[in-house]
């Protein structure tokens, strides 16, 4: 069996190396901005430093995209389970809101807002999809000590 270390250390074993695959290319412009492009599609996505840490703002912070990732993932996983289920799923939307701690520098709690349609969900079907967002994997994959606040709205 092969080991490839990590940076952080860890030994994968080459079985588990190679369930993984480039995702991305990524690159410091200068300025605090970076140019991130998804190597199957060749989408780019430009980051910059936000205003309260030496950067102009006027891209998505590499936080925000943290934050923004975690409402696409349980939006994911909601379709997914919508799709299966036959769950009707019609205007999901959600507003995410980052809030950074001081010291250290990290973000210590994301609230989201999704917002839907609920005409025709029962009881059951919006336990399912609010469960599935909740087991989302960046969900699972941040900190224990990030606060992930949740709220669903159905009109």
């Amino acid at each position: 069996m092969i080991f490839r270390k990590s940076y952080s250390g860890a030994f994968h074993s080459k079985a588990s190396f190679l369930r993984t695959m480039d995702t991305s290319t990524v690159t410091y412009l200068g300025g605090l901005r970076t140019e991130a492009v998804h190597v199957r599609s060749g989408v780019k996505i430009n980051t910059d430093a936000p205003l309260d840490n030496h950067g102009r703002g006027e891209a998505f912070s590499p936080t925000d995209l943290m934050s923004t990732s975690l409402a696409c993932c349980m939006m994911t996983l909601m379709g997914i389970a919508a799709e299966k289920k036959g769950i009707p799923l019609n205007g999901l939307k959600a507003a995410v809101v980052k809030k950074m701690a001081e010291a250290p520098r990290k973000v210590e709690r994301i609230e989201i807002r999704f917002e839907m349609d609920g005409n025709g969900l029962d009881d059951r079907q919006r336990a399912i999809l609010e469960r599935v967002a909740r087991t989302c994997p960046v969900a699972l994959s941040l900190s224990p000590e990030l606060e992930q606040v949740l709220t669903f709205t159905y009109r």
